[in-house]
This record gives C-alpha cells, sequence and structure tokens, in this order.
C-alpha cells in the first residue's frame, strides 16, 4: 500500500445547525485499507460530519462549518460533492439516490456513461457520440461482481426490493476508478442478515485493496465485527477513538448513551391469553414491486402484539401496504366484523386502522411542514380533530394551539430531538423522523396499528425506547398492534406470536418463545418440515404468546 501517514485526517470540526450545536471539536483520521466504525445515538452528529466530509450543499447554505479537512496531508475545500467525488471520496447515504426510471446499469455508470463515436463525429465532434451500452452493462456487471452480489443489471430501479437497492447504490460507488475512501451511512439498515453479510465481506475485500471505509451503523454487532477502529459521537463531541480490538457491543453501547444499557431488547414476558379476534384476513394479494403477496390469511386478537418476519423481498412489506390501500391488493379483510374496502386508504384509516410505514421519507412525512402540522395531519384529515369553529360553526379552522399541545407530548414521550415544535420534519436526523412517523400514528388513536419497520435506522438507546412506546400503547390503550420487522430478534421481544412470510404467502406462525432455528426453517422455504406444520397448526388453533 506504501502510504504511511493518514488517507483522511478531520481536524476540531464544529458546526452549528438550525441553531444546535451538533458538532464540536470533532477529529480522526483514517488510513489506507482500514475500516472505521463510526457510531453514535440519533442527532449525535454522525450525518453531519459525513455531509461536511463530502461537501453537501446543505452545510455551506447554514454558514459552513469550522475546522480543516487533510486528504493525503493536504487541507482540502469541497465546494460540491462533485469535488469530493473528483479527490476520490465515494458515499452511499441513508435515503437512497437512484433514479426509479433507470436500470441498474444506468444508475451505476451515471454521469460516467461509455460513449462511441458516430458517422457525425467529424462534422460536429464529440458531442455527436452515442451511449456504448455494451461497455456499461460491462462496468455495471463488474462492480456488481466486486461486491460479490446478484443483481440484475437490466432491471428498472422501481421494480426491485429495497436490498437491492443498496447494493446498486454502493456498485455506483466502487465502479468509479479513482475512489479511495468509501463512506456508508446505514448500509445494512435495509438489508437481510444473509444480505448484510455479503456486504460486510465484500467490504472487508475492498479494505485489502486499499479503500479507506468509514462505517456508520447502529448495528454494533456489525460494527465490532467489521471496524479496525472505532469512532463514538455523543451530543456532537467524539467521546471515544480506539483500536476495535477487545470491544464489547456493550462497550460500545455505554459509550453511545452515556449509561450502562444492556444490548438485549428485555426478558420476554410471560404468555398472554388473548382469545378475542379483532383483525382477520383471508386470501389477500398485493401486487407491490418486489414484496408482492399471493396468498396470506391470518387472524390477530384483540390487545395482542403480532409480528411478521421473513427475508426481504418474500412480501412481508406488502402486506401492510396492500390493506392500507398504496399498492393494488384483493382478498377479504375484517376489523371488528366489518369488511374493510381495499385499495382505499381513507376508507382504511376511516375504520380505525393506522400505518406506520417503512418508507418514511416518501410516505410517512411532509418533509418542508412543522413537527405539529406533520403529527396532527391524518388526525385532521379523516377525523376532524385539531380544528376549532369559526363563525358560529359555519367555518372551521387548525387550532394552532391544540395542534402545538400534541407535538409537545410527543415530543417528551418519544424522546424526540429538536428545536420545537414548528421545527420542519426534513431539518430531523432519519432516527427522529421516525419517531414522528410513529407519533403521527399514534395520534390517531387506532384500534389496529400497522408498524413496518419501526426500528429501521434507529441506533441501540433510541430502538428501545420505541419498542417500550409500543408495547405502552399496547398494555395501556389496547392498541392491538400488527408489527412489520426484518430484526426477527426485535419481533421475539414484543410480539405475543410471528408470522413468517416466504414467497408471498405464510410459512408459518410461531410463538417467540421457539427456538430460533425453527424460525430459520420457515425462512429457509422448508414448506415440508413436520415440525414446522405440527407447530404452525399448534399455535393457529390456539393463538396465546
Amino acid at each position: 500500500m506504501g502510504q504511511t501517514g493518514p488517507l483522511l485526517s478531520l481536524k476540531n470540526i464544529s458546526k452549528d445547525f438550525y441553531g444546535n450545536v451538533v458538532l464540536q471539536n470533532v477529529g480522526f483520521d483514517l488510513h489506507e485499507g482500514e475500516i472505521l466504525g463510526l457510531v453514535g445515538e440519533n442527532g449525535a452528529g454522525k450525518t453531519t460530519l459525513m455531509s461536511i466530509l463530502f461537501g453537501m450543499p446543505v452545510i455551506a447554505e447554514t454558514g459552513g462549518f469550522t475546522g480543516t479537512i487533510e486528504l493525503n496531508g493536504q487541507e482540502m475545500h469541497f465546494a460540491s460533492p462533485f469535488d469530493a467525488l473528483d479527490a476520490g471520496l465515494g458515499m452511499v447515504h441513508q435515503e437512497f439516490s437512484l433514479i426509479p426510471g433507470f436500470t441498474t446499469t444506468e444508475n451505476i455508470v451515471l454521469n460516467r456513461e461509455s460513449m462511441k463515436p458516430s458517422i457525425l463525429n467529424d462534422a460536429f465532434g464529440d458531442r455527436m457520440s452515442t451511449l456504448d451500452r455494451p461497455e456499461m452493462k460491462t462496468r455495471a456487471v463488474g462492480a456488481i461482481k466486486k461486491l460479490g452480489v446478484k443483481l440484475d443489471p437490466d432491471m428498472l430501479v422501481s421494480e426491485m426490493p429495497v436490498g437491492h437497492k443498496q447494493f446498486t447504490e454502493i456498485a455506483r460507488e466502487i465502479s468509479r476508478k479513482n475512489t479511495k475512501i468509501l463512506i456508508l451511512d446505514e448500509p445494512t439498515a435495509v438489508l437481510t442478515e444473509s444480505e448484510a453479510l455479503i456486504l460486510l465481506d465484500s467490504l472487508k475485500k475492498l479494505a485489502r485493496e486499499g479503500v479507506g471505509i468509514i462505517f456508520i451503523s447502529h448495528r454494533l454487532r456489525e460494527v465490532a465485527q467489521i471496524a479496525d477502529q472505532i469512532v463514538v459521537l455523543r451530543d456532537g463531541v467524539a467521546v471515544k477513538n480506539v483500536p476495535a480490538a477487545g470491544v464489547t457491543i456493550k462497550d460500545i453501547a455505554s459509550w453511545m448513551v452515556g449509561r450502562s444499557i444492556s444490548g438485549e431488547a428485555g426478558p420476554r414476558e410471560e404468555s398472554r391469553a388473548l382469545e378475542e379476534e379483532i383483525f382477520s384476513v383471508e386470501h389477500l394479494w398485493v401486487d407491490m414491486p418486489g414484496e408482492s403477496v399471493r396468498d396470506v390469511g391470518f387472524s390477530v386478537n384483540k390487545g395482542e402484539i403480532f409480528g411478521i418476519g421473513g427475508l426481504a423481498g418474500q412480501g412481508k412489506l406488502g402486506i401492510p401496504n396492500g390493506i392500507m390501500g398504496l399498492y393494488p391488493a384483493g382478498g377479504t379483510v375484517h376489523l371488528e366484523g366489518k369488511e374493510i374496502s381495499l385499495n382505499n386508504p381513507a376508507a382504511a384509516l376511516k375504520a380505525g386502522m393506522s400505518f406506520v410505514s417503512e418508507d418514511r421519507r416518501g410516505v410517512g412525512l411532509l418533509l418542508d411542514e412543522s413537527l405539529e402540522w406533520n403529527i396532527a395531519f391524518t388526525a385532521i384529515q379523516i377525523h376532524g380533530q385539531y380544528l376549532k369553529p369559526v363563525l358560529g360553526g359555519l367555518f372551521t379552522q387548525r387550532d394552532s394551539k391544540a395542534m402545538e399541545g400534541l407535538c409537545k407530548e410527543y415530543i417528551q414521550l418519544l424522546d424526540i430531538k429538536c428545536t420545537g415544535t414548528k421545527q420542519k420534519a426534513k431539518e430531523l436526523s432519519g432516527g427522529n423522523q421516525q419517531k414522528i412517523c410513529l407519533a403521527k400514528a399514534f395520534a390517531m388513536k387506532p384500534n389496529v396499528l400497522f408498524v413496518s419497520e419501526p426500528t429501521r435506522g434507529i441506533d441501540v438507546g433510541a430502538k428501545k425506547l420505541v419498542i417500550d412506546t409500543l408495547k405502552k400503547y399496547n398494555r395501556e390503550y389496547g392498541t392491538t398492534i400488527i408489527m412489520i420487522s426484518s430484526e426477527l430478534e426485535e419481533l421475539r421481544s414484543i410480539c405475543d406470536r410471528i408470522a413468517i412470510i416466504d414467497e408471498g404467502k405464510i410459512a408459518g406462525i410461531l410463538p417467540p418463545s421457539a427456538d430460533v432455528a425453527e424460525f430459520g426453517i420457515l425462512m429457509a422455504g422448508a414448506t415440508d418440515s413436520p415440525s414446522k406444520t405440527k407447530r404452525q397448526s399448534a399455535a393457529e388453533e390456539a393463538p396465546r404468546a
């Protein structure tokens, strides 16, 4: 590798953002071929630090930053992400930046397309060159192979499951010939465990080839497994910068939150006798790209937390999206004995159901609106709440005081880190945006709450808070919850029963106390397993946790 000094040095980086000091004298070194694990709770400053490093426009637009960035010993000033790319930095953001109508290949080589001369070049110059699509595909396939994953180079991004989108983002960055540093912001948050293992192996391979990697993740097990160096941010300060050797997951978690914390979600409670059916689904099909549902049936008892798990792309995300009317669906759905009209989001909401989507930015939030407007919006639209009469009831207008009170209640309950109720949703960190989505759903006071990937991209401290909040609403308010998650242990820590989806169908329903191997058999599609069939029928006949 030949280089002795740091590939990258950040020195005394400080940033004031929307009235909050989010970074204070942060610094670290990254060496060639090193993987640096960057961790911290939501709002600790991780994404802001990487935005500074990558020259994101939002930094300059909000007053810039102080401190220095050195690349190979030379101070750098990135006026834009293009400057950072030219200098050899690649970044995969937490939220996707792909073009849905383009193929895998077109996204991977975007702005670096291969060209070939046409017969008009002699007369009009290089601008008459045409796309060399075979060469573009060769380059894309090379990047995909380097990652070690299976991606269709001709598939449209709009038709991909979410895990494939993440791999496409990473393939795009490593396809650049001059990439020296790769920054990954929560790269495994949307991946299954098997996909995550493939990615971690790929990153180790890239590091051996001399690429310096900054790996940002809330999955502390992965950080401990892959990192050479660990930097922990807490409230905008780098509280730890240590070699990863010998560091435990509990060490990292305690540094992040500034207190001792268990890595487990908590002990499982004794089984509960819940026998009054409130919700049922029969022969449900959903046409959701990458998450199609073929023929699903299950019932949920009043007061139950019913889990739905399974590998990515098998259909688990399609179930709530179809029932709530976001994708074409068919079949029969009953809530409290009444049939729910499918393909009609308003009807689902009025019937007493609410949904926290896995796509918090695309579906869950009004990014340019205030937090109080985000939390109250659906309750205003569907139930006419948080409105006050004007001119003796002739008109109504928003009750700003009531909306503010509602927002303050959930800011405190969910520990949402913000400057106040008037702050725009787009200004919050990813994890705090997820909490706003939960608050919006809770404000509806639903009889049945669908929660899809509730802790996606949320740190270890906030994850426990969200799970505890779901449990609180279930226990104290009797809210029936249907929770969809890629995290099996998360489901086992809170659910009364767990259904595993495989190839668009329910492979089996197990109690949380079942052996992990049994869940693994269902996820692997071993539908002919006698033990599975026996366990499934027992669970369905007597649905107790």
